[in-house]
């Protein structure tokens, strides 16, 4: 398969998924996976076109195929982390989800969203301290509500210690 049809069938794909038509997304993806297996973008869109489903199972091989390689542009890598971790937390697999948001959020530390689905299998794992500070230091750093912006340096403050009180 040469690289123009590979991009003609991918845009198309994306274009079919973006205006609701996943599942005829989904046969083109997994048509493109199958001839080029190593291809990490059509890796990427074939995860993402299962989650849009609701395969979720289906979409962690995709996923990490697609995060295997170097071949994804940052913007979509961190995409991929974001929807690897949120899939295994969906399948109940919070280790890996942690494991794997941790990781999206040391490549991409400025993503709120990262870190709000970290915190999210944090609160799974059973880290709750850990979740409830991820999320006060989030809400504290892009809130635009009036009250939380006026009290943004004490949220920051009680965030790094949340059982701490004054003698």
């Amino acid at each position: 398969m040469g690289a123009p049809e590979r991009d003609r069938e991918l845009a198309e794909a994306v274009r079919l998924r973006e205006q609701g038509s996943a599942e005829e997304a989904r046969r083109i993806l997994l048509r493109l996976a199958e001839r080029l297996p190593d291809d990490a973008e059509i890796a990427y869109q074939t995860a993402w076109v299962h989650d849009v489903l609701g395969l979720e199972a289906e979409a962690v091989a995709h996923y990490e195929r697609a995060l295997a390689g170097d071949g994804l542009p940052d913007s979509d890598r961190c995409d991929a982390l974001l929807g690897l971790g949120s899939t295994y937390r969906v399948l109940g697999r919070y280790e890996d989800a942690e494991r794997t948001l941790r990781r999206g959020t040391e490549e991409f530390p400025a993503h709120g969203g990262l870190r709000a689905f970290l915190a999210m299998a944090l609160f799974n794992t059973g880290s709750h301290e850990e979740s409830v500070r991820l999320l006060l230091e989030l809400l504290a750093a892009t809130s635009e509500d009036p009250s939380v912006r006026r009290f943004r340096r004490a949220i920051d403050a009680y965030a790094k210690d949340l059982t701490g009180t004054v003698p």
